[in-house]
């Protein structure tokens, strides 16, 4: 099948789902997607028992999706660039601190607690895993999920404060997390090599900083740009050519892509470039067209989500490390945001309980997945990818459907008090 046929039956399923979920499920779109993916998907494992012609031609059109060029070199660009063009912008100033630490200091610090437990956690179960695989895991799963957090966080009326900085997190930290994979696995690939710090941190310094830089460059061109005219089409259609233009230089200059697009989102969001370089109509335009663009690409990638369960290997060891693995991975996104919290808390007046609704809102999502499949069958591919479905279809689902009333639970007891 070519691209367009593939776009195509994606979209029809998406819709489709969507439809079933809005008159049915009544869910957050994102969770309903994936749910009602993910029970479809159940029902033709089933069918196939009898006749495999629906499971075949599924998997068929799965194995032609290469799921993580299509998120990382593709979608991810788009939906960053949309979320944080939306995003509070003098919140986000007032935060960029603690989101700063959390996005460095806390994914680093949770991809060294999440390997290490789990390296003990595959010792007990049996599975002799090298530690320097489970550090990579350990990468791949830190970094909460941007698409998820904000689709999920909009309707559960967070505290905004505390909606700024799980967002503003999640916007970073995947770079930084992409970055910080990409790093340990240049490792693992060569274990034989020495390495080198100096390398390490000039990978890790012009993928991060030339990614913000980029971003930076691009967001002021945009800004001066849709300042010098006044065409609301004109002017969309410039915002689409920073996302494709801009990955398309981040790509090639080896820059992180997914953080020039959240600079650049961010520049162009901020209402006082919106009040200079948009006419009402122009910004009326350009944010529907771009809410548009983020609801259209979320319901294609939880489907995708979903149907990724027909590339799992079902082993039982497996899956208990990942049900397993749910519980310590929560347990080191707590720990590597305590110091952090606990240092900002009282000069930024943090809400009560931040620590807790940010480990608990901090999802986990497509990015993790497509990170997984990038992985080699040396690195043990197979059992980190059925450990990282598990905890990602628990964090959608479980966590994305309880963060609201854990949240209103948690502010209610502290009214109270």
């Amino acid at each position: 099948m070519d691209f367009y046929t593939i776009a195509s039956i994606l979209i029809v399923i998406s819709a489709i789902f969507g439809y079933i979920n809005v008159r049915v499920f009544k869910l957050p779109l994102t969770i309903g997607l994936m749910l009602i993916t993910i029970i479809f998907t159940v029902i033709v494992l089933a069918i196939a028992q009898f006749d495999d012609t629906l499971l075949l031609t599924e998997k068929a059109l799965i194995s032609q999706i290469d799921f993580e060029n299509v998120l990382l070199d593709i979608m991810l660009s788009f939906l960053l660039f949309a979320g944080a063009l939306h995003t509070n912008f003098d919140q986000l100033k007032v935060q960029r601190w603690p989101v700063l630490v959390f996005a460095t200091l806390g994914v680093l610090t949770s991809t060294f607690l999440v390997g290490t437990l789990t390296y003990y956690l595959l010792q007990v179960l049996g599975l002799n895993v090298a530690y320097i695989y489970c550090l990579l895991f350990g990468a791949l799963i830190s970094p909460t999920d941007p698409i998820a957090v904000l689709g999920i966080l909009k309707k559960a009326n967070a505290p905004k404060k505390l909606e700024t900085k799980i967002v503003g997190e999640s916007l970073f930290n995947d770079g930084v997390g992409v970055v910080v994979f990409l790093t340990i696995y240049s490792i693992a690939a060569a274990p034989t090599e020495a390495v080198e710090i100096s390398s390490i941190l000039k990978l890790f310094g012009k993928e991060v900083i030339g990614g913000i830089a980029l971003g930076l460059v691009l967001g002021y061109v945009t800004y001066k740009l849709m300042q010098s005219i006044n065409d609301y089409e004109v002017e969309v259609i410039i915002t689409i050519a920073t996302v494709m233009g801009g990955s398309l230089l981040a790509h090639h200059w080896h820059l992180s892509a997914p953080l020039a697009m959240v600079t650049a989102g961010l520049m162009v969001g901020n209402d006082t470039v919106r009040n200079s370089s948009m006419s009402e109509i122009t910004e009326t335009y350009v944010d529907k067209f771009w809410e548009l663009v983020d609801v259209l690409l979320n319901t294609v990638l939880f489907v995708l989500i979903g149907m990724e369960m027909l590339v799992l290997t079902f082993n039982t060891s497996y899956i208990l490390a990942g049900l397993i693995a749910v519980p310590l991975v929560l347990l080191s996104r707590y720990m590597s945001l305590w110091l952090p919290v606990k240092a900002f808390s009282k000069k930024l007046e943090f809400v009560a309980h931040t620590n807790v609704i940010m480990t608990w809102g901090g999802l986990r999502g497509g990015i993790s997945i497509a990170l997984a499949l990038s992985l080699t069958q040396d690195m043990n591919r197979e059992l980190f990818l059925v450990i990282t479905y598990i905890i990602v279809v628990f964090s959608i689902i479980g966590q994305g459907l309880t963060v609201e009333p854990i949240i209103k639970r948690l502010s209610r007891a502290v009214d109270e008090k």
